[in-house]
């Protein structure tokens, strides 16, 4: 009775602070990972050019080099694959993949396709997919680790930070009107510098990377640098809606290991980024 009380203790425990998920949403399939997924692969250091030459060689597609952070850059790539996965409602997101050249602490660090996939495909993942887009990168980039940063993989779909939280559906709507329109919109407002990458996913659908304010993405050097690849902001420009992540669900997912503490030092950060992206659209 003693050991079963301590289960069901635990079992509400992390159901107040949010990390168990929505119900229903994290049944694992066949051959999907039983424990924990690692966020990201991270290498040994190799410049910006070399990352982009072997992406392109294990066949996938460069869109773009970001300064992500000064000294760090995030190259943004696609494939076939995930612009296929992509193209199902509402997972325009997961079209990105990022890997990010730390110039300064002399690493690489890539988005790992099984941890993204779970988050971002939520109920449409298919493990033989995303695992096999790992394997291309772990074969064009050998001796790849798993980093410290983790989740249990079971609890990727229905993630949020904490009671209160918004998941990964509850998205902000930063503009409406046509596609077009929004497009045009964000590649007028200061000249288009700010525009980062488009990827576009079908006739109604784009994904765009777009720059936050240079004082607002200091965050990043707040709350660890290695994970800085998250920059630039996705946006899904589609069915008449410019939307983005809520900050507090993709921060959140893209550091893993994030305190609370820490979330606490970054509080305003969520409402400025919001502030920033909005800017486009007025």
């Amino acid at each position: 009775m003693k050991k079963l009380l301590t289960v069901l203790f635990g079992a509400f425990v992390l159901t107040l602070l949010g990390f168990s998920g929505k119900s229903g949403e994290l049944q694992a399939s066949s051959g999907e990972p039983t424990g924990e997924v690692s966020a990201y692969l991270q290498g040994a250091y190799i410049g910006v050019a070399d990352a982009q030459s072997k992406l392109t060689a294990g066949g996938f597609e460069v869109v773009a080099a970001f300064e992500s952070v000064k000294e760090g850059t995030t190259i943004v790539f696609t494939c076939p694959t995930l612009k296929r996965e992509a193209a199902k409602p509402n997972r325009a997101n997961i079209a990105a993949m990022r890997l990010f050249v730390d110039d300064k602490e002399k690493r690489i660090s890539l988005a790992n396709p099984v941890y993204f996939g779970k988050a971002y495909m939520q109920k449409d993942y298919n493990h033989a997919t995303f695992s096999a887009v790992k394997a291309k990168l772990e074969k064009a980039f050998p001796g790849l680790k798993d980093s410290e940063d983790k989740m249990k993989f079971k609890d990727l779909a229905g993630f949020h930070f904490t009671i209160g939280m918004p998941y990964y559906e509850d998205t902000k709507i930063l503009g409406e009107g046509s596609s077009a329109d929004l497009l045009a919109k964000l590649k007028a407002y200061k000249g288009g510098k700010d525009l980062a990458f488009e990827i576009k996913i079908s006739n109604d659908t784009t994904l765009v990377g777009y720059a936050v304010g240079a004082g607002t993405k200091r965050f990043v050097d707040k709350i660890g640098r290695a994970n800085a690849g998250l920059m630039p902001w996705p946006i899904v420009v589609s069915g008449g809606k410019a939307t983005m992540l809520q900050a507090e669900y993709y921060i959140a997912m893209n550091y893993p290991l994030l305190g609370m503490g820490q979330f606490t030092g970054i509080a305003l950060i969520p409402g400025d980024i919001i502030k920033d992206l909005s800017k486009p659209f007025k």
